[in-house]
Formats: structure tokens, sequence, C-alpha cells
């Protein structure tokens, strides 16, 4: 026989783009069987209906002897003489909007359009939701006065609203028409991002009150109580209203879209197709970083005039920017997602030649999830989540799960908080840095996971193994936070004046230096002395006269009673700014978090394919609508919260405002890597442990297909990728 020409360039097959069906639809009694025809060419004029071929239908083994799609040219019909895909249960395969199917949009309707589009939304959403929020946090809190936890709960918003809709949107969008949920979910994503934003412009305008006015010695110190204390912190609702937008749209991205993935792409590459989503959905965040630094380097207030640096304390940069862009660009990929089938032309191909590696239950329950009508109603509700809760694989691996995302979530909502502290790095700079992290580690991680599994065809049980390799590798790395930056010496919180040590605890911002000064602690405008000493304002550096600095534009303060000479006798001078620091450990501490972000993500892809391998095709959707649930109720949203709230507890200095604690200013560089450091500890044990379990639980099913599955041996005949048969020709037939 000759062997076939690849028509079509996708995925190996010979499936024509335009399917035409030249003959009208059988009676209702003869649905799902095929016309006598000598030469099979009318084999795909009648589709397999839910994968499963009627007694007179071939098998799907004896089926690959014969063209899987052949026609003639006087049957070949184009989309413009109105002929339409269709199923054969009648559904229209055409992508475009109602009646509104032009056949140029019909060049997107491939497994590889659909993953374009969903890679684009996916970008956008972790930019949005793990990269911009992650980023302002600070700016939030400086704006709007909140505390660590307020922001870490603003964070967990987003995972409270995927919890409520999960099960509902996972069970009926499994079974219903998954583009127009993605769809959907994409726009209200959108309009969670626009909401964000409009705090910034309902509030009035922000006041940074500058050190040269109010912070030097013996100038006017004059700040009314009623003007610096500040019932912003409401605005916090706002924003987590937002992000309760953002969860309930990103909902089905992360379920439907997975699942859409998988049924309309072939077995063996289905777990690269979600690492190139999933890899969308790291770089996203890391774009987020990246950008959303830059913008914080231009003032909240865009046009005005500001006597401060973005190194100051008190800057706020334009943290909303953002958000507005991404939430019109989310609006806009909504539409092309909208218009897509509800499955794409030829995707049952591929679901009567893949073979079942779901968990196999003692009692056969697992068998009811093989009936085509199972799921289709609210009444099978109950036994979908018992007959999930019966496979231990898949329990497992949700904890796996919700140990991994417990640390994801808080060290993306406050790993740039955790540079910033460490390296003395204001806001953007720690953004950017932490950009530079993710943007290879966690995308190539990304990436790479979902490689090995398409690389060494790994089966569910090799999966798993893979996992607990990745894990058990970033448990050793995070080993690393045993180390830490020490604190830049600041007068009056790490030390005392005269650079003698501190007792813990106690703070003492004022002395003999500056007593006359009348220094008021509400205006924080940190300086670096030259004797490379940090003060808390220039007031309390005690110096007396301003300038600024020609060559980088920093405000230079002279005559400081608190600061001595170095080399000459007199008074020394100090700079706007954090003292730059020149920790050794640096490069070290860096390259092991790369290290543990790296296994971290590499993991991720190989555990959701383990997750869609181990239950029945029927309950993927609604498996993986499960699973977020257990990952964000036990991780997600308790993540950020706990890790804020341990955050709070190594600050070492608190914004006063006349009286009322506001955020942290300050915090303690040790204690923080030690309850960094204790937390990996604990969530990567577990998370091992659960990996371990799950892998020795895992029941494959027996060498040929489970009883009541459709699908063919992916090693037989069948199998297009690693044997493609040869096609009969014409003269053959």
């Amino acid at each position: 026989m000759a062997m076939p020409q690849n028509s079509t360039g996708e995925n190996g097959f010979c499936f024509a783009q335009t399917l035409s069906f030249s003959r009208p639809s059988p009676p209702p009694g003869e649905a799902g069987q095929t016309f006598d025809a000598p030469s099979g060419r009318e084999a795909c004029s009648t589709l397999l209906s839910n994968g499963a071929a009627s007694s007179s239908t071939p098998s799907p083994s004896a089926s690959c002897a014969e063209p899987l799609c052949s026609t003639t040219p006087g049957e070949e019909t184009q989309f413009d003489e109105g002929i339409k895909y269709v199923s054969s249960e009648g559904e229209e395969l055409a992508c475009g909007w109602g009646r509104f199917t032009p056949s140029c949009l019909q060049l997107f309707n491939t497994s590889k359009g659909v993953l374009f589009f969903l890679c684009v939304a996916s970008f956008l959403q972790g930019m949005t939701v793990n990269g911009f929020i992650n980023t302002v946090i600070t700016s939030i809190e400086r704006r709007f006065d909140l505390r660590s936890y307020q922001s870490g709960l603003i964070a967990s918003s987003y995972d409270i609203a995927a919890c409520i809709c999960l099960t509902f949107v996972s069970y009926f969008g499994g079974n219903g028409h998954k583009p127009r949920w993605l769809g959907w979910g994409v726009l209200v994503m959108g309009l969670g991002s626009l909401l964000f934003a409009l705090p910034h412009f309902t509030t009035g305008r922000y006041e940074a009150h500058s050190a040269a006015e109010v912070g030097i010695c013996g100038g006017n110190q004059s700040l009314p109580c009623t003007q610096a204390a500040s019932s912003l912190s409401g605005y916090r609702f706002v924003f987590m209203l937002g992000q309760f937008l953002h969860g309930m749209g990103a909902t089905p991205l992360y379920t439907l879209g997975v699942t859409y993935l998988d049924e309309n792409v072939k077995t063996n590459y289905s777990p690269v197709y979600i690492a190139v989503f999933y890899t969308a959905a790291i770089l996203g965040p890391a774009a987020g970083y990246l950008v959303g630094g830059m913008f914080l380097n231009i003032y909240t207030e865009i046009g005005r005039e500001i006597d401060i640096t973005p190194e100051n304390t008190l800057w706020v940069g334009a943290w909303w920017i953002g958000f507005l862009g991404a939430g019109a660009a989310s609006l806009l990929i909504s539409i092309p997602i909208l218009g897509y089938p509800q499955r794409l032309p030829g995707s049952q191909r591929y679901i009567v030649m893949r073979v079942s590696e779901a968990h196999q239950l003692k009692d056969g329950s697992h068998k009811k999830a093989s009936d085509p009508d199972f799921g289709k109603t609210v009444k099978d509700l109950p036994r979908s989540v018992l007959l999930l809760l019966k496979n231990p694989t898949f329990i497992f691996l949700c904890l796996a799960g919700a140990t991994e995302a417990t640390l994801i979530a808080g060290m993306s909502t406050f790993g740039p908080k955790f540079l910033e502290s460490q390296f003395s790095l204001s806001a953007s700079e720690a953004a950017t840095f932490f950009g530079y992290l993710v943007v290879p580690a966690g995308g190539g991680g990304t990436f790479l996971g979902g490689f090995l599994v398409n690389k060494f065809k790994l089966r569910c049980s090799g999966i798993i193994k893979l996992c607990l390799l990745c894990t058990m590798s970033s448990l050793l790395a995070i080993f690393i936070f045993f180390i830490h930056c020490p604190n830049m010496p600041m007068a009056g919180v790490t030390q005392m004046y005269d650079g003698s040590a501190l007792p813990a605890g106690h703070l003492n911002l004022t002395a003999a230096c500056n007593a006359e000064c009348g220094c008021l602690q509400e205006t924080y405008s940190p300086v670096c002395g030259s004797d490379d000493v940090m003060y808390y304002s220039p007031c309390h550096a005690g110096c007396k006269k301003v300038s600024e600095n020609l060559r980088n534009g920093k405000k230079v303060y002279h005559e400081c009673s608190c600061i001595e000479k170095t080399l000459l006798p007199g008074l020394g001078d100090a700079e706007a700014g954090k003292c730059t620091s020149s920790c050794a450990k640096r490069p070290l501490l860096l390259f092991f978090m790369f290290v543990v972000i790296l296994f971290t993500f590499l993991s991720s892809i190989p555990a959701l394919t383990a997750t869609l391998r181990c239950v029945s095709d029927r309950q993927k959707s609604f498996a993986l609508g499960i699973q977020w649930i257990v990952v964000r109720t036990l991780g997600g949203i308790p993540g950020p919260i706990a890790f804020g709230s341990m955050i709070d507890k190594s600050c070492l200095l608190w914004q006063d405002q006349c009286g009322e604690q506001g955020s942290c200013y300050v915090y303690q560089n040790s204690a923080m890597s030690r309850y960094t450091l204790i937390a990996g500890l604990v969530y990567k044990v577990l998370g091992t442990t659960f990996f371990i379990v799950a892998c020795l639980l895992y029941k494959p099913p027996p060498p040929e297909s489970a009883p009541g599955s459709s699908d063919a041996s992916e090693n037989g005949n069948c199998d297009l990728q690693e044997h493609k048969p040869s096609l009969p020709s014409e003269e053959d037939v």
C-alpha cells in the first residue's frame, strides 16, 4: 500500500478542514449507523457519537485500515455555499457568533487557534492577579493605610470567589458549551480589573509631605492629626470585590479551558498543549512584575510635580495603570473565545483512540462514569462527588497541590517584599528583581514539566514519581533560608544612636543630637548617612540644610548633628533613601530561590496531567473543579493570610498615625527568613508525603482497555503517532 500524504500538517492526521456532507441525515432510529459503501470513503460522513459506536460500526482498530477522511473533487463544498461543520449529534462545529460564521474565521477553528486565545487569556489573568496585584501591594498598603494581613485578605478574595463558583462551573460547564463559559469568564475578569483601579479615581489626591518641607531639624514640623489620619482603609472592600470578580472570571479558565484542550488534541500531545497554556499563565505574572515595576516609577498623580523620588518610602507609584490596560484587553479577548464551537472539528477521532488510565475502584463503581448520560443532570452530582472521594490517588494529588499552592500564593504575594527587605531595595526594584526570577524559573519549569511527560511517554504512576522527585529537590533547596542578609543599621531602630545595641522591641528615635529638633514620628523619610547608618528622617539625623545631587537628582542633607564625618572632624551629610545593601550572600540566596521556584513549577503540569489521567473522561472537568476547591481552600486562601501575619510578626517599625498603627516600615530580616524556612519545610514535607501516598495507592487499569470503555489501545495499531498505518489508496480500494 502507498503511504498517505499529510494533508493538514496538524497532529499527523489526514483530516480536511472543511467537512462536507452530501447525504441527508439518517432517520432517528438509525442514528450512529454508517452508510454501506464499497470504498469506505463515507466513513467520516457520520462521526462516532459520544466516542462509542453501535454494534454495526467497525471497531476503532478496524477503522484504522480505512481512510479517515477522503472526499472526491465533486463532493467538496465551500462555506460560502451554506455548508457547516455538523457532528453526528447535530452540533454546529463552525467558528463564529450565531449565524455569523465567515470562512476566514475557520482558519482559527483548530486546536492551535484555541490554544492561542486561551494563552492570551491566561497571560492576562496571571499578569493581573499574580503580577500587578503582588507588585503594587506595598504601594496600596501605603496609599490606603492597610496592614499586611488586610492586603493578604485582598489577595485571598480571588480564591474565595473561585471556591464558591468552582463546583457550579466545573459540573455544569463540563457538560455544557465550554467556550461560552470561558468567554463570559474572561469578560467578568476584565470587569474586575477595571473595578480594582476605581479607588484611584474616587479618592482625593495623594499628599506626600516632602522631608524638605517638614523633615529638617528646626523646620516646620506641624502635621495635624486630622490630616495625617486617614479612613482610606475602607477601600479594601472595593479591592476585595475586584478580586472576587477576578476569581469568578478565572474559574472556567483553569478547569474548562484545560479539559477543552485535552479533549481536542491527541493524548500524547495533551501535556504539551497544557504546558504551553500554563507557561503563558506563568509568564503573565513575570510580565506583571516587570511592567508593574515600571509603572511604580511613575508618580500616582500623573502630571503633578513632586519633590520626592521613587526611593522615598512615601512615594506611591501609578499602581492603577496596569489594571486599566489588562481590563480592556480581557474584554477584547473574550470576543473570539465566545465564537468557538462546543468541540472542534475532528476531535472525536482523538476520543476513540484514548486509553483510560483511571484509578480502578475495588467495587467497580468507577464504571458508572462511562455511561454517556452520566453527569448531565443535578441528580448525578452527589454520585460524581462520591466517585471522586473514593479515588485515593485523586484525593492525595489534591492535598499535594494544596501544599504547593500555599507556598506559591504566599511567596508570590510577599516575595517582592521579602527581597525589598533583605536587599534594602525600593518597591519597584524588588518587583523587577522578582520578575527576573519568575520568568525563567516559573515559565521554564512549567513548560519543561509538560515536555518531560511527553518526551518519556510517562503513564500516570510515572508522572506521580516525577512530581515526587521535583518536590524533594525543592525541599532540599529551601534550606537556603537558613541564611539571610543582615538589616542595614538604623539609628533608634536596630541600634542606639551611639552605635551600641538596642534592647529588643524598644524603639528610641530621640537622642541628644536631635532632642531640640521636635521631630515627628509621622514623617518617615529614611536617609542614609555618610557613616552608612540609616536614620528615620533628616530631622532625626539632625540635618539643618538641604541641597540636590545633580548627578542622580536625590536630595542631600548637610550639617547633620547625629552624623560624624568619617575622616575629617565636623558634621556629616545624608542622602535621601535607604542605604545600599552590600550583602555578600545575595547571589547564593537568589540562586537557591531560583531553584525552589523552578522545581516547584516543574511539578505543576505533571501533577495536573496525573489528575486528568486518574479519573474517567466524563469527570475530568468536575475533577479539576473539586481539585481547585481543595487547593484554594487549604492553600490559596490561607497562604497569603498566613504569610502576611507571619511577616507582620517580623516587623520592627510600625507606621504611627496619631497613636494608631498603620503599615510596617522596617522588618527584621533574620525573623523573616526564619519564618519562611519553617513554613517552607512544613509544606514541602507534607507535599512529599502526599505524593508518596498517591503513588502507592494508585491502581492502574488492566493492560487492555477497561470494560465499558470505547478506548483503543494507544500502543496498538491505532496509535497514529508511533505506528502510522499505511492507508489504502483509491486503487487499493
